[in-house]
């Protein structure tokens, strides 16, 4: 389960970002931006969707939970590269 106190920090990271929303399920988080899924927030792990866009970051993948697809762990703090990044991954989505 992840706590509020660790989605209250990704979203402060995600802050740059326009559109960003969640809900609750299952005592995880789902990110969305301008209603698409971008990642979540699994055991207090911020992992977004793999696509083609942001395979050059080399971000460890891990899955949300056990059968699941893998996922990219964002590690990065800096909220301007976070924007690219999930700017990067809406456009593969769309």
């Amino acid at each position: 389960m992840s706590t509020q106190d660790y989605l209250e920090y990704v979203l402060e990271l995600l802050r740059e970002v326009d559109g960003i929303s969640y809900k609750k399920m299952m005592g995880e988080y789902i990110l969305y931006k301008d209603g698409i899924i971008f990642g979540g927030i699994y055991d207090n792990r911020f992992l977004v969707k793999k696509v083609n866009s942001i395979i050059d970051y080399e971000f460890k993948e891990e899955t949300p939970y056990p059968g699941a697809k893998s996922m990219y762990l964002i590690d990065i703090e800096n909220p301007k590269e976070l924007e690219e990044i999930v700017n990067k991954i809406l456009k593969d989505l769309k």
